[in-house]
């Protein structure tokens, strides 16, 4: 009953609809053997080697075996799901930060809270906005005991191509403060234009991805989605109005970015790769990519609304232990070695994959000049000062905030008022979010 439960509550009625269909390809990821962990993560084949080459050092230096089962991003979610719901849960497996509550809520993960009390390791230089992601009292994220260890955290930072703005005559963003929306319009239109005289645009002041974007443009503006009790959404303000608003004009009204024509044949990302953007993202697990690029780039804090704040999104995933694992210890000790043993960092961070995830190495990372972007101190400013973690981290269900960007694509397109949609979607939202916590409600009762 707990498992049914579990499954077409606060998981997601999708993984009911491809459970049947996955199991045959997943096998039994839970080890008879306790002399033998497995370990469940996912990512690009290059991210895959790189933890791979972590994971044979822990090996070599503790002697305790580890099988690997390592998937592609796009069937990670399925996979895992249905271990979880066969009761062969691997002794380690990546987690989003959105599954924390459910999944400690309904049995699936070991406190790790003796094991890091009882380490060498230093988890205690690790971000502690990370360490706090994974923590849950029953009520609130951020408190209470840590389910799992950070595998990273992922500071979506705002860069710029040098080289299209010195080719354009603009001037470049400060490193360090932070333009206003009016001088990043500005700077955005003497950025667009055409360059090799044929009559038609061929570089864009900026490209934005609506749902990693807007966050930037709300926070900076004043506004948020829920209240600080994450109870109640607030999208329905003028403060959120505008900066949705803004985010719209500039392809509707000033044609700085794209049009959906010109979107059509190569989006924004492989506009930016092609040196075609003048702002765009750069998150650190683009900078391997990034840095073969046939420009130069670096990075700039995102333009600022009404607060005259600078804000962004930080990401993270985390390395849990399941609640059925044989050796909860051994397995604790390799999420530990993973998060902050400096030789694991030293090869996980050298690869490009993330930023360090121990403020100690921070320090020296962001002194190395060498490669791009130069300015890596704006990822520690973002992790440290004004970053934030997307809301539905600190709620039962993500659902409530994937209900706004459903059906967003008029108002995106000027066809539908912004004022309206945001009215009207505001009780959409909340109705998700009052049953999230209502099965968070059951789900306890259920369990204790």
């Amino acid at each position: 009953m707990r498992r049914r439960r579990f499954l077409t509550g606060a998981l997601g009625a999708a993984a009911a609809a491809t459970t049947a269909s996955a199991a045959s390809g997943c096998g039994n990821l839970h080890s008879s053997d306790p002399d033998v962990l497995t370990f469940m993560f996912r990512g690009s084949t290059e991210e895959r080697d790189v933890f791979a080459r972590a994971v044979d050092v822990f090996i070599r230096r503790t002697g305790i075996q580890v099988n690997l089962i390592s998937t592609s991003v796009d069937q990670y979610a399925t996979k895992l799901q249905t271990a979880i719901l066969g009761n062969s849960t691997p002794d380690l497996f990546y987690l989003e930060p959105t599954r924390t509550m459910a999944y400690v809520t309904n049995g699936v993960l070991a406190d790790l809270s003796q094991y890091v009390d009882a380490t060498d390791l230093p988890v205690d230089d690790i971000w502690q906005a990370g360490l706090d992601l994974y923590r849950f009292d029953g009520e609130s994220i951020g408190k209470g005991p840590l389910y799992a260890m950070p595998k990273d955290v992922g500071p979506f930072s705002f860069g710029y191509n040098k080289t299209l703005f010195e080719e354009m005559g603009v001037e470049p963003p400060d490193p360090d403060e932070p333009l206003s929306w009016d001088e990043f319009l500005d700077r955005c239109k003497a950025l667009t234009g055409d360059r090799d005289g044929d009559g038609k645009t061929d570089s864009w002041g900026n490209s934005v991805n609506i749902t990693a974007e807007l966050h930037s443009y709300v926070w900076s503006n004043g506004a948020d989605w829920v209240d600080e009790d994450a109870r109640t959404v607030t999208v329905d303000t003028p403060e959120f109005a505008e900066a949705l608003q803004y985010v719209v004009d500039l392809r509707e009204k000033h044609k700085v970015t794209p049009s959906i024509n010109e979107s059509e044949g190569l989006d924004g990302y492989q506009r930016w790769l092609r040196g075609q953007i003048g702002f765009f993202p750069v998150a650190p697990w683009d900078l391997t990519l990034y840095r073969t690029l046939d420009f130069d780039f670096d990075l700039c804090p995102y333009p600022t609304g009404r607060s005259g704040v600078s804000a962004t999104n930080v990401g993270s995933l985390g390395i849990g232990v399941s609640a059925n694992s044989r050796r909860p210890d051994r397995a604790a000790e390799l999420a530990m070695f993973l998060s902050c043993d400096p030789e694991a960092q030293e090869i996980i961070v050298g690869q490009g994959q993330t930023i360090p995830n121990t403020r100690t190495r921070a320090k020296e990372w962001v002194k190395d000049t060498s490669i791009e972007p130069r300015n890596k101190q704006e990822y520690i400013d973002i992790v440290e000062d004004y970053g934030h973690f997307v809301p539905n981290t600190r709620t039962y269900t993500p659902e409530w905030l994937d209900t706004f960007f459903t059906n967003i694509q008029p108002v995106l397109e000027g066809r539908q008022d912004v004022g309206e949609y945001l009215k009207t979607t505001q009780p959409v939202m909340q109705g998700f979010l009052d049953q999230g916590y209502d099965q968070l409600r059951i789900d306890q009762e259920a369990n204790s």
